[in-house]
């Protein structure tokens, strides 16, 4: 199995928060091509919605669209750029990388440098490395080159392209959430082709999650969903140091992993759980006690309230440029989602008691 060619546009096309653009461009046209109904909102959330037997419930199918990145914070008179995170980075990850810096004249290319460890004193190389401490080179010659190059505030994203491992496995930076939005569209068009279900539903490419999920609840107070399925990752506990307990037990090929605690809908779950079983879908569970740090955050709260589950898709290192996961779990979950909005009956509603 190998990624399929949407995923690999969706993987390959730049999109940190609030620059979402290009990519977001690429989802709305897949969309359109099979017939679905495409919309943006003024924040840049893109929406694929089709019909179904009934104006109610209105199911959204929620994935975030926005990858972790840097941008330009400052260029200095030696050609070099001072850089901030937009997202949740490890400032380890980055040394040594190469970067594609989206510059208004197109795209450049750059590396992160530090000190070299020869030269670190032997305290220093005790510490763990500080964004501040990094810099991006992009060859200038000077500040006076590189600022006709760059400007600050340009974005920033490491450059890594998807490669196919053995066994189904994909290694790729942003898995983490093109696979949400890749999820959202396919459900929306597998819908579709099945004739709809008891209601509408909205696939969802929801912008700047990776800093506060502001695009999901702008979306959802707009759409007014009438229930929600948010698709995200979580961490596959198979990787060394990486292990069952507090997360729960879900590795690579353990198919979808379904949040239960205290924000999401029971009675939601229970559909899932009746679809999972029904498809012969194997599922597992992750528990969240307070917040689940995904757009189900927001998406539930909106007006008076959106039944709302979350439904994961493990992932390897997780925010760095060789995130890896297990195609057939993205298969499953998509799988799943279809089979619990096909399940869905006109104006049914899922009130939590």
């Amino acid at each position: 199995m190998s990624a399929p060619e949407l995923l690999q546009r969706l993987l390959t096309t730049p999109g940190p928060p609030g620059h979402e653009g290009a990519v977001a461009k690429v989802w709305r046209e897949a969309a359109e091509a099979f017939g679905a109904e495409v919309s943006a909102d003024a924040m840049g959330t893109s929406v694929a919605r089709v019909g179904g037997r009934g104006e109610h419930p209105l199911l959204a199918v929620v994935g975030h669209i926005d990858e972790i990145g840097l941008l330009v914070s400052h260029v200095n008179d030696k050609g070099y750029l001072h850089v901030v995170g937009t997202g949740g980075w490890d400032p380890q990850v980055l040394v040594g990388q190469r970067v594609e810096i989206g510059a208004r004249e197109g795209t450049l290319t750059g590396v992160v440098g530090r000190k070299p460890i020869h030269i670190l004193e032997s305290e220093e190389r005790k510490q763990a490395v500080k964004l501040k401490d990094l810099h991006v080179d992009i060859g200038a010659r000077d500040g006076d080159e590189a600022r006709g190059m760059v400007a600050e505030g340009d974005p920033i994203v490491i450059a890594a392209e998807p490669v196919d491992l053995p066994n189904g496995r994909l290694v790729s930076r942003a898995l983490d959430n093109r696979l949400g939005i890749y999820v959202a569209f396919e459900v929306a068009r597998r819908v579709h082709e099945a004739g709809g279900g008891g209601g509408p539903v909205a696939g969802v490419a929801a912008v700047q999650e990776e800093i506060g999920a502001h695009g999901a609840r702008a979306m959802a107070y707009g759409l007014q969903p009438d229930l929600a399925v948010v698709v995200d990752v979580t961490h596959a506990t198979d990787a060394p140091g990486v292990e069952a307990g507090e997360l729960g037990n879900h590795g690579l090929g353990s198919g979808p992993t379904i949040t239960r605690g205290a924000i999401v809908s029971r009675p939601l779950n229970d559909l899932l759980a009746a679809a999972a079983e029904a498809e012969g879908i194997e599922t597992t569970t992750e528990v969240s006690g307070g917040a689940t740090h995904t757009d189900a955050d927001s998406v539930h709260l909106s007006r008076t309230g959106v039944p709302t589950a979350v439904v994961s898709i493990p992932l390897r290192y997780m925010h760095s440029p060789v995130e890896l996961v297990h195609l057939e779990d993205v298969e499953s979950v998509i799988r799943l989602i279809t089979a619990m909005a096909l399940r869905l009956e006109a104006d049914q509603t899922f009130a939590r008691w």
